[in-house]
């Protein structure tokens, strides 16, 4: 891979750091001039969950996909969402409850979705994405559009029936979608190895004749390397495949969650293989390469993100009446 790509890569999984501290300190009452209320109160709304430590994943694969491709994603969805090519400070605005994110104010964290860069939306439900990217694949196969899903979840979720009902479907009418799990090893406050049977996502696949492949999801370049290998075969019209990334995420549930149940000596080690840090590393080695160039890169990450936090501050919260916008007719109580 030539230095400038490598650099691309470096740069989503930045943007996609800085976001998160900056989220993270607001939810917390901020360590920024814009992270707390007049009050002293957090200005990021409702539960925010982090991908910290999971950069690699969503910028190894969202690599590979174009504009016009599908993606669901999950409760932990900023990553994803920002790889896709959302608008960062539409985002930061949809966390603090503003009127110019991308809901208006009302989904906040666990319900971002984009359509103009095919960004379906993040899910609070556990294992919710999956049937949704498998509908959306269905559809693109049925208008016989040159175009792919990217399903992202944990491995939470394979331990429920959507994940089976999915696979099972995307592989019976052989639909142009892969399956990312990104495998953090921890669902919500518990372990995940000890509750999952077998051999994990990848097995599991393997068993509805779906072919898959396991990577360090930590190294950047072997996520690319190996989604490239599989969105490739899904484009070309061989069925789904499934990605399992193995991660871990150095966070807690929630942003306000100390994780104090987490073994320190685990979470030390996992430190150690820090996606960024690690790709920094091999980048330096590269002919061509400058500490420089990736140090022009953080900086620009984080000018973002603070003008992305400013103008979130200051956009106006959304009119009283758009709370009856938005909602799902039921007949006007016609089925009562």
């Amino acid at each position: 891979m030539e230095a400038k790509d490598f650099a691309a890569l470096y740069r989503t999984m930045l943007r996609i750091r800085a976001f998160e501290n900056a989220a993270e300190a607001a939810s917390q009452g901020g360590v920024s001039a814009y992270g707390k209320s007049a009050d002293g109160s957090a200005k990021v709304r409702g539960p925010l969950h982090l991908s910290t430590g999971q950069e690699a994943v969503p910028a190894g694969v969202c690599a590979h996909l174009r504009r016009d491709d599908y993606l669901t994603s999950t409760h932990r969805g900023h990553g994803h969402t920002l790889a896709k090519g959302a608008d960062l400070q539409r985002m930061m605005a949809e966390l603090f409850g503003k009127a110019t994110g991308f809901n208006g104010g009302k989904g906040g964290s666990m319900h971002i979705a984009d359509f103009s860069v095919g960004m379906l939306g993040a899910n609070g439900v556990v294992a919710a994405g999956l049937p949704i990217a498998v509908g959306a694949a269905h559809a693109q196969k049925l208008q016989q559009r040159d175009a792919m899903t990217a399903c992202f979840f944990g491995d939470g979720a394979i331990n429920r029936g959507p994940f089976l009902e999915a696979l099972n479907w995307a592989q019976v009418y052989a639909l142009p979608v892969l399956f990312v799990c990104e495998d953090n090893r921890w669902s919500a406050t518990t372990a995940s190895g000890p509750m999952i049977a077998g051999d994990g996502a990848a097995a599991r696949a393997a068993s509805l004749g779906i072919a898959a492949l396991q990577v360090d999801g930590n190294d950047v370049l072997a996520v690319h390397e190996a989604a490239g290998r599989l969105v490739a075969e899904v484009r070309g019209g061989s069925g789904p495949r499934l990605l399992h990334a193995i991660t871990y995420r150095v966070k807690g549930h929630v942003s306000v969650d100390p994780a104090a149940y987490r073994d320190p000596q685990e979470l030390a080690a996992a430190l150690k293989t820090d996606p960024i840090a690690r790709a920094r590393a091999r980048y330096v080695a590269l002919p061509g390469a400058s500490t420089a160039a990736l140090d022009q890169v953080e900086a620009e990450a984080h000018a973002e993100v603070e003008a992305a936090l400013a103008a979130a501050a200051a956009a106006p919260w959304p009119e009283a009446a758009a709370a009856f916008t938005d909602v799902q007719t039921t007949g006007a109580g016609q089925w009562r």
